[in-house]
């Protein structure tokens, strides 16, 4: 796969390493955009079909993306509105807990609180262990901690595939085999991974999936999609939408208020899903992440990286192993004669651009960035020691 820089409107003079904080738009994807806002200056054209069938091919192709079915993806704000679809149907007997890893995303988290102060629930936080533990590092302790903390006692697991703030690979595969042994809730928040490495959420047995798709997935701001397993086919929306019941496309009937949702997930769409700016937008990222293949991104920012991981390691940088590091999203831990602001401060000038999450300086590429990216943070890098 090559640098994909020309499908966007980058400057030519920065190095936008921070993926992870919001991607760039696609110009595809600002053109759609752009499309739906014209759109809206002539309602004769927007017919009563598109308040459904846009979402629904939207829906269809981010199933594909995750190996989901259509009927099971449902159309968000935010993240934190699809926590509270997931989190709010997930009824604990007495005694019961939740699990979640420590510097959890706070929209995951303080949607947990609630849960467990509602249902006097108690929350174990899942810490790791320092980045080394004699011959054993962060990520697999981390791991293992998470998988001896799964009980019959627990009622959910609030878990990312990648960790927000440094990149720690969550080995969703063995968390969701033990959830669904214990009889356990896994509930994912894939906002930092989904778009740029593969996930299976029938083989990882993913209850609900969550997912801004601003970053990763290279759409709009205030819109995301989410998963919910047939576990969920049942539960109760936050929200009572009158296009989520099974006569809402029949507009002379929708007095008689009919009450019965639509089949799977729709229940948890968003009211007005039928956004006319953020549906296509999203729709023409996600085609076009169909078009690179997950896969290769993930190839392509580990061969981007090597150079710049080699680096690291050898100036005393401490960096995760590689199973249990993603390859699009890199936190370190600067060596202990390097001062992180200024670093900062002279990242800055040099017009390069990422993030420092906790004590981990942080690295988010993708298909628009080049050797030159890398190079340039790595001197600049050179020049702080």
């Amino acid at each position: 796969m090559r640098c994909q820089k020309h499908l966007f409107q980058l400057p030519d003079d920065i190095h936008y390493l921070n993926c992870a904080y919001m991607s760039p738009l696609l110009i595809s994807a600002e053109e759609a955009g752009v499309n739906g806002v014209l759109r809206k200056r002539n309602p004769s054209t927007f017919l009563p079909s598109d308040f459904f069938d846009e979402v629904a091919e939207l829906r269809a192709s981010f199933a594909k993306l995750i190996h989901a079915a259509s009927a099971e993806i449902a159309v968000i704000p935010s993240v934190s509105y699809g926590m509270a679809n997931a989190v709010n149907n997930v009824i604990p007997r007495k005694g019961q807990h939740a699990i979640v890893i420590s510097d959890n995303f706070p929209s995951g988290y303080m949607t947990l609180k609630s849960w467990s102060n509602r249902h006097r629930a108690p929350i174990r936080v899942i810490v790791p262990n320092s980045l080394r533990e004699g011959k054993v590092q962060k990520g697999e302790r981390w791991n293992q901690r998470i998988l001896e903390a799964i009980n019959r006692d627990t009622a959910l697991v609030m878990a990312a595939h990648v960790h927000w703030m440094d990149g720690t690979r969550f080995d969703l595969k063995a968390i969701g085999s033990r959830c669904r042994e214990m009889g356990a809730k896994l509930i994912v928040d894939g906002t930092q991974s989904v778009g740029a490495l593969p996930i299976d959420v029938k083989e990882y047995h993913v209850d609900a999936l969550i997912c801004g798709a601003y970053k990763w997935l290279m759409g709009p701001y205030s819109f995301g999609l989410a998963y919910y397993s047939d576990a969920f086919d049942q539960g109760t929306p936050i929200e009572e939408s009158w296009m989520n019941r099974t006569n809402a496309r029949d507009f002379s009937s929708l007095t008689n208020y009919g009450m019965e949702y639509t089949p799977g997930a729709g229940r948890y769409n968003v009211g007005q899903a039928s956004h006319l700016i953020h549906t296509p937008m999203a729709m023409e990222a996600v085609r076009q992440l169909h078009e690179w293949g997950v896969e290769n991104i993930q190839n392509y920012c580990a061969k981007l990286t090597q150079p710049l991981v080699e680096f690291i390691q050898s100036i005393g940088g401490q960096l995760e192993a590689p199973a249990y590091r993603a390859h699009h999203l890199i936190g370190f831990q600067l060596p202990e004669n390097m001062d992180a602001q200024a670093l900062l401060e002279k990242i800055r000038k040099r017009k390069i651009y990422l993030s420092l999450r906790g004590n981990s300086l942080r690295i988010s590429p993708n298909v628009y960035n080049d050797e030159q990216d890398v190079e340039a943070l790595i001197e600049t890098l050179k020049e702080m020691l």
